[in-house]
């Protein structure tokens, strides 16, 4: 499998530097408008990817990582809502333990979250490259791969650094 050569920081265009950097404060889209469900994020993430796609390679395979790694943000923080929702629908309102468990787990991976993407945000308006682990090469696999017809040698060009 070929694929394209990454640009270099210098070659790439202010606005797609901050394009990039956009996908991933969509996190902030949900939290911005004051509304407590995760799927507004996701939401964001989508919409933006399929506006911003086809503007480079480079916005490509930020906006798409920054969709592939809230995805399991949102699932995590789906259950706390939907659990925490059928606690308070019963009538004698228990919070387990399990409950306050998972309510620190999905907390953490929330603030974990916010922190990687802010880093990524800040690499992506420096025009520098930020994998994350998987969501990364998967990205970059599908932004930067050369179609078929396009295809003019056989050796792979600037693999990520998995």
């Amino acid at each position: 499998m070929e694929f394209y050569p990454l640009q270099q920081p210098e070659e790439i265009a202010e606005r797609e530097k901050e394009d990039a950097m956009g996908a991933y404060l969509m996190m902030f889209a949900a939290v911005a408008i004051g509304l407590p469900l995760p799927i507004i994020n996701l939401i964001a993430s989508v919409i933006y990817y399929f506006i911003n796609r086809k503007k480079s390679k480079f916005i490509h395979f930020h906006s798409l990582q920054a969709l592939l790694s809230n995805i399991p943000t949102t699932l995590i923080n789906w259950v706390a809502v939907i659990w925490g929702v059928t606690i308070f629908l019963r009538e004698d309102w228990v919070i387990t333990q399990e409950f306050w468990a998972y309510l620190i787990f999905a907390g953490a991976c929330t603030f974990l979250y916010f922190i990687i993407s802010i880093i990524a945000a800040y690499k992506a308006r420096q025009g520098k490259m930020y994998y994350f682990l998987l969501f990364g090469k998967i990205a970059y696999e599908v932004a930067y791969r050369v179609k078929p017809a396009d295809a003019q040698s056989t050796e792979p060009v600037n693999k990520p650094p998995f």
